[in-house]
């Protein structure tokens, strides 16, 4: 793949109109980054034919899909025959399931996770232990949505358990987990769940068998997950299908997607300092502003965490009017639970760790958010707080 071209400085940013929506739900999707608008359109254009296929326009997506690899490979650390196309949920789904499916033939069927994991890791273990006959143990977190470490390798030495699942950091509440210290028993195996953080933080050189990505954490299309596998693991498809971990679990993998993804990675790796640091610091603003509200609780942990993210919770409000009015104000934020978005259904992370499931607003900023944007937020916030409060009679 050819080397994009470079980047506005991340901190000079473009200005936002005053008409245009401020994008505080960047963890829900953001525009794609600039390098793979670069990409997408030519290898859309040489890529459309199926990589599978002997003929040439077959051997030309073959060539984008292996070059895409290998990007993905080495911006990520590992080898580039671990690095499989996928969707992203069959990339959570399939890398769990597949370490424990390697294990159920030793009698093992157990999983353990925290209760802060995705939905998607959830739901993935509920249908293993309904259909494999096993247990779901989960290992409680603290009031900052850390895991308790000693409980979760306790319940990893248990005698049954196929395999862990512990998420690289929190999609919700931002707080990093502490994967790169799990320590396991040889028999079981680590997931890690990157789906939130792959391309702002980076995965543990060893420890973990499989991980999973999802390209719109880095600025990728939306449709592209990415499931690694370590050379060697004790991994097998859970699923009907070739056993091995298969690109797209066997489908037609996308080519043009694939590489756009890479180079939305390799971008976003190349310009990872500047933005983080920036985005950290007007994370800080919004979360010091949240701070001087009355009965307002601030959730997850202040320093290790995700630098774009930050939820809040405000007492004796509903989390769809603050949704509204906020965006009525031109700033899209989100509320309720990360995987059940749409329908504001209360945030089973935030019920883990003990705080408001209701009233929350969860804010992750777009690369593109600017200062101005943030002080124009945290100079709306305290008013329309105080405002809908009245409106309820407090």
């Amino acid at each position: 793949m050819q080397d994009q071209t470079d980047p506005a400085p991340a901190s000079t940013p473009a200005s936002t109109p005053a008409s245009a929506p401020v994008l505080l739900d960047a963890a829900a999707g953001r525009p794609l980054h600039p390098a793979a608008l670069e990409v997408l359109d030519a290898a859309l254009a040489r890529g459309w034919a199926d990589p599978r296929a002997l003929h040439r326009a077959g051997r030309d997506a073959r060539l984008l899909l292996e070059n895409a690899r290998e990007v993905v490979a080495g911006s990520l650390g590992v080898r580039r025959d671990e690095v499989r196309f996928t969707s992203p949920v069959d990339a959570v789904q399939r890398g769990l399931l597949g370490l424990a499916r390697a294990r159920l033939d030793a009698g093992a069927r157990d999983l353990v996770l925290a209760p802060v994991e995705h939905a998607h890791v959830r739901h993935a273990a509920s249908w293993w232990a309904q259909v494999h006959g096993g247990s779901v143990h989960e290992a409680p977190v603290g009031r900052d949505g850390r895991v308790d470490l000693d409980a979760l390798e306790r319940l990893a030495r248990a005698p049954g358990t196929a395999a862990v699942a512990l998420q690289l950091a929190n999609h919700e509440i931002g707080t990093t987990q502490p994967v790169g210290a799990v320590a396991l028993p040889e028999s079981v195996d680590l997931f890690v769940d990157g789906s939130a953080s792959l391309g702002l933080l980076d995965l543990p050189r060893e420890g973990w068998a499989a991980a999973a990505g999802h390209a719109t954490s880095w600025g990728g299309p939306g449709g592209v997950g990415v499931l690694l596998v370590r050379h060697g693991a004790r991994w097998l498809n859970p699923f009907p299908g070739d056993p091995g971990p298969q690109d797209a679990g066997g489908a037609l993998p996308d080519a043009p997607l694939a590489l756009a993804a890479a180079a939305a990675l390799r971008g976003t790796l190349a310009e990872r300092a500047g933005v983080d640091a920036r985005r950290r610091r007007l994370v800080d603003r919004i979360r010091a502003t949240a701070a001087t509200l009355p009965d307002v609780d601030l959730v997850g942990d202040p320093d290790d965490r995700l630098p774009h993210l930050l939820t809040f919770s405000c007492l004796y409000l509903p989390g769809d009017a603050l949704v509204r009015e906020l965006d009525r104000h031109g700033f899209a934020v989100a509320s309720g639970s990360a995987c059940t978005a749409s329908t504001l259904e209360p945030s089973h992370v935030l019920a883990a760790v003990g705080a408001l499931t209701h009233g929350n607003v969860r804010v992750s900023l777009a690369p593109e958010v600017t200062d101005d944007d943030v002080e124009r937020l945290c100079h709306v916030l305290p008013d329309v707080v105080a405002r809908l409060r009245a409106e309820v009679g407090l």
